[in-house]
């Protein structure tokens, strides 16, 4: 009875272990070309920042700083982000979005204290947000993936090195056992065989 329950135990966490490898392997299929994106979108974004840093900085030099202080005092317009979760492969990975309510420029200012620069600056962080909103969520998704990706290897290296190992050992442990008793079985019904002939 107790090998028969074992038997079935290892079969339970052998093919549990294929399935446990074989999301490994999605997971990591899934990971990798994450951190493909995630590498260039962070390219582009750090390269648009610092074009965008690039003419603030050039227009600030020329434009009086009270100005651009009162120009960033207060927010023109309200931003909602909504947060959806996503399953992928057991991972609820983030999905964001922004909403914008107000007026068409996040920020509206006369064109007389202003300059190309300033305009240029201003039109290009604005058009960053939603880049800058989907890098941080392949970012989050890269971190979820590479814990539940541990988790996994985890798992997997358990049942590889452990559970498995101990279940075989132990059937092998009991097959021989009852072998034994067997053989010492068929060797005494043999020796009250002989006896009774012998009689």
């Amino acid at each position: 009875m107790e090998l028969t329950r074992l038997k079935k135990q290892l079969t339970t966490a052998a093919r549990g272990h294929k399935l446990l490898k074989d999301k490994q392997d999605e997971l990591m299929r899934q990971f990798i070309l994450l951190i493909r994106k995630n590498n260039e979108l962070r390219q582009t974004v750090e390269k648009e920042i610092q074009q965008a840093m690039n003419d603030f900085v050039r227009a600030k030099s020329v434009i009086e700083e009270s100005f651009i202080d009162e120009l960033f005092a207060l927010p023109a317009e309200d931003v909602t982000l909504t947060v959806v979760e996503k399953n992928v492969m057991s991972v609820k990975v983030p999905i964001m979005s922004f909403h914008y309510e107000g007026r068409e420029k996040p920020l509206e200012y006369g064109y007389l204290h202003s300059n190309a620069e300033l305009d240029r600056s201003i039109d290009r962080f604005t058009q960053l947000l939603p880049m800058l909103l989907k890098l941080s969520e392949v970012e989050k998704t890269c971190q979820l993936m590479a814990e539940e990706i541990e988790k996994t290897r985890r798992r997997v290296n358990a049942l590889e090195y452990m559970t498995i190992p101990q279940l075989e050992e132990t059937i092998y442990y009991i097959k021989m056992k009852l072998e034994e008793n067997e053989r010492a079985e068929v060797t005494r019904l043999i020796k009250v065989k002989n006896m009774g002939a012998t009689q």
